[in-house]
């Protein structure tokens, strides 16, 4: 099946299902030389495992990663790197009544419509679990990334209607850690929590916005054509399953604006060439110009809830009803941070390289 790989001269293909065997990805184009262990990759997964609060799925997964090739001797050889994390506490029983029933707010009519022969448990390679593959990519990616100091932080702003104050750039990645929600203003982070909490208790879900901002990103970045780099950056983020808007910058609100209002000037401070306001969210005719990159993705309510929803049986093609149980989280936002950042990664990983940044052969 196409579309499981992303990347050109850093690439990666994920491959997996929420209830088969094990879930991975292999990297490969990383270059050799890179340090790189499984806890690297394993300090990526546990931002995403879960089970690991009242506010995510209850499905109990410790998600250890194993690599399996392309690193000797602590470093990075150059070849394939394929890592591998093995499905422990699947539970498929909750499904069998529902594979002739498309679930609302799921791929499954779509997958079922294309392929026909679908693996229904758990949303099979459409469940949100296959970002294990992400994650893993990321982790690679955000190691080499590390090698040029260029950072990607991602949080939550938004979670319903409740709303983050703006923080200090610096502390975005220190304050979203202390909390479930992964916001970095403490005082909603506890509305966006109860918020959560007073979803799951009805039965439902709730959706949100997660902002991923890069910072120490080089100007000169990205193809000015089919592969602009916020091209780029939004289809990578817009390939996260329940991702339905991107908007980079000022995004929609320039649509409400002026340029004499919204045109970053440029200025020069210690030899360094800078925009005084940044509603362009760092990329200008798809290249960076070296101010951070600041993008935001509107993520949707969890489509599993526990209410009855109308549907339909394929296989006697009548209407029908459904009531979905099993183990789901109640908000993607929380656990759909470190995959954005993965995502976010992989293709400036990839763009490093393409540009001339990054030696393609060895670090």
């Amino acid at each position: 099946m196409a579309g499981n790989t992303t990347g050109k001269m850093f690439s990666v293909t994920t491959f997996g299902s929420s209830h088969g065997r094990a879930l991975g990805a292999v990297v490969d184009g990383c270059p050799a030389g890179l340090e790189l262990n499984e806890e690297d990759i394993q300090v990526e997964l546990n931002k995403r495992r879960p089970g690991t609060s009242d506010i995510t799925s209850s499905r109990s997964e410790q998600d250890q990663v194993e690599i399996l090739s392309g690193v000797f001797e602590g470093k990075t050889d150059g070849t394939p790197i394929a890592a591998v994390v093995y499905n422990k506490d699947v539970d498929s029983a909750a499904y069998e009544d529902l594979k002739n029933k498309p679930r609302p707010g799921h791929g499954d009519y779509g997958w079922i419509s294309r392929y026909k022969h679908y693996d229904y448990r758990g949303g099979g390679r459409g469940s949100g679990r296959i970002t294990i593959g992400h994650v893993i990519g990321g982790a690679v990616a955000k190691k080499l990334l590390n090698t040029v100091n260029i950072k990607v932080i991602a949080h939550v702003t938004q979670i319903g209607k409740v709303k983050s104050h703006k923080v200090n750039l610096d502390l975005i990645e220190e304050y979203s850690k202390r909390n479930p929600v992964r916001c970095a203003d403490p005082q909603a982070a506890n509305k966006m929590e109860e918020a959560i909490l007073q979803a799951k208790s009805l039965g439902d879900s709730i959706g949100g916005i997660v902002e991923t901002i890069i910072f120490n990103l080089p100007a000169g970045i990205g193809e000015p054509v089919f592969d602009k780099l916020d091209g780029d950056l939004s289809r990578a983020l817009m390939s996260i399953g329940s991702v339905k808007g991107v908007e980079i910058g000022f995004g929609f609100d320039l649509a409400e604006s002026t340029a004499s209002e919204t045109n970053d000037e440029f200025y020069i401070e210690k030899d360094t060439i800078k925009t005084t306001t940044n509603t362009s969210g760092g990329v200008l005719g798809g290249i960076s110009i070296g101010m951070p990159v600041v993008m935001r993705m509107a993520v949707k309510p969890t489509p599993s809830i526990s209410l009855l929803q109308k549907t339909v049986d394929l296989e006697r093609m009548e209407e029908s009803k459904i009531e979905i149980k099993g183990r789901h989280d109640p908000c993607i936002c929380p656990r759909i941070v470190p995959v954005a950042e993965s995502a976010v990664a992989i293709v400036l990983a990839d763009h490093m390289i393409r540009s001339g940044f990054i030696n393609p052969c060895h670090l």
